[in-house]
């Protein structure tokens, strides 16, 4: 299942009256939108007024990853957002975890150790290791976006306690939760 589906399943998935849908292009002009939406939401559900500036950085810092690497791996692909109020304890009575997940449709942008880090220990570079000659510029510009990405998923480490990060074949997700307060 690819990233685009497994946040579109979330949401039929959890069958909340509450939950959201953004699907956008990967322009950064969509990452304001985005926030706002967000927080708005996050308001509406019943997240504390004191997270919601937590809230607006980190699913800005999410969606700016996902625009980033989305503009160079996948322009013509939509970045996927969803935002629901779900109910994490099972109790079946009220919500009491506000959601976002921000897929995206890049495989491998969830940095791991690098193929140089690897091949470094044995003594050779990441080229020789694969068997092929890659090109500096190629190089940086790969090494460029995964510093990027890992420098985004840093921030978010450091800014959202309950944060999920899966990267598999079809793509990756972000998922962040705050605690929905009893009304």
């Amino acid at each position: 299942m690819d990233a685009q589906s497994s946040a579109v399943g979330t949401v039929a998935k959890t069958e909340s009256a509450t939950a959201v849908l953004l699907r956008f292009t990967p322009q950064p002009e969509h990452v304001r939108t985005a926030r706002l939406v967000a927080v708005a939401h996050a308001r509406r559900v019943g997240v504390e007024a004191g997270l919601l500036d937590e809230v607006r950085l980190a699913v800005g810092e999410a969606c700016s990853r996902a625009v980033g690497l989305h503009q160079r791996h996948c322009p013509g692909e939509p970045v996927v957002v969803v935002l629901d109020a779900v109910d994490e304890s099972d109790s079946g009575l009220v919500a009491d975890r506000f959601v976002v997940t921000v897929a995206d449709k890049v495989s491998g942008a969830v940095p791991g150790q690098r193929d140089g880090a690897a091949a470094a220990d044995d003594g050779e570079t990441a080229a020789e290791a694969a068997g092929t000659e890659a090109t500096g510029a190629a190089q940086d510009d790969d090494e460029e976006d995964l510093d990027d990405a890992e420098m985004g998923l840093a921030v978010l480490t450091g800014l959202v306690d309950d944060l999920d990060i899966t990267s598999g074949p079809d793509g990756g997700s972000v998922r962040m939760g705050w605690p929905v307060k009893d009304f």
